[in-house]
């Protein structure tokens, strides 16, 4: 049976157990957690039955699969100890922080197959969307392993090259954000359109909700959705007159490069 450890007892961690023990594939005796604080070992515990350790070394003494969840500022110094373990034992290195790249990841852990995943937070809600990019050295079933754990948590896609997952850092990775953004201003416009905040707050995550929802469900993309409800000379046009003449596409295109360059400074920095 297949051994699990994560080094990281977080919000993403914590979201990708709930996901394999619901999912049933995985079963709570063979996840093992590291963190160091003792109030989220005793909540993990509680909550899923997993087994927990203060030190690091003990998670790792008999996984298959290591899975990093760890801040990426952290991380050279979080693998330094564990360096000899995981040289000698070749677990399937996962990582989810961003900007670590894989010669990093290689060098600092001593592992030859890691796997880089771009999850996002709707993971805590099992409605993630991750980005995974594998090194040669990962076989076909620690690659479908690796799938299988991240799937848990919502949809998986794998990316042709390391660049890659930069730009599904920028797309999906921050994506959320944008979304949140665009809600925040909309309740606000529509506050002062003359709606209690209240009712502006309900339509508008109700209206997101239900768009994207109706996008996932359609046979067609989303230009084909919007055109089918921008009747000719009606209240939406005006609308999306407005945005195009504030070269809303421009503005996305611009935010998600800069998100992208970003990314990729990071990795410079970080690694």
């Amino acid at each position: 049976m297949t051994q699990i450890a994560f080094i990281g007892g977080g919000n993403m961690a914590t979201s990708i157990i709930g996901g394999l023990i619901k999912q049933g594939d995985f079963k709570a005796g063979l996840i093992h957690v590291a963190d160091p604080g003792a109030e989220q070992r005793q909540k993990l515990v509680k909550q899923f039955g997993v087994t927990t350790h203060e030190e690091n070394l003990e998670a790792i003494a008999k996984a298959d699969v290591v899975i990093m969840a760890v801040k990426p500022q952290v991380m050279k110094d979080v693998l330094a100890p564990l360096h000899s373990t995981l040289s000698s034992r070749q677990p399937l290195i996962i990582s989810i922080a961003a900007g670590i790249s894989m010669d990093a990841l290689r060098q600092w852990s001593g592992c030859k197959a890691i796997v880089r995943c771009m999850p996002n937070t709707p993971a805590l809600l099992s409605k993630g969307a991750t980005g995974l990019f594998a090194s040669p050295d990962v076989h076909l079933d620690q690659r479908n392993l690796a799938d299988s754990l991240l799937r848990s948590v919502g949809l998986t896609v794998w990316v042709k090259n390391e660049a890659e997952i930069d730009a599904v850092t920028a797309v999906s990775g921050s994506g959320p954000a944008y979304y949140f953004l665009l809600m925040e201003a909309m309740i606000d416009a529509g506050q002062k359109l003359g709606l209690s905040r209240e009712t502006a707050t309900k339509l508008t995550l109700q209206t997101a909700l239900g768009a994207a929802e109706m996008a996932l469900g359609s046979d067609v993309d989303p230009a084909e959705l919007r055109r089918r409800v921008t009747s000719p000379g009606g209240t939406t046009e005006r609308a999306i007159g407005t945005f195009e003449a504030a070269h809303l596409r421009d503005i996305v295109d611009a935010a998600m490069s800069a998100c992208q360059q970003r990314a990729v400074e990071l990795s410079k920095e970080l690694s």
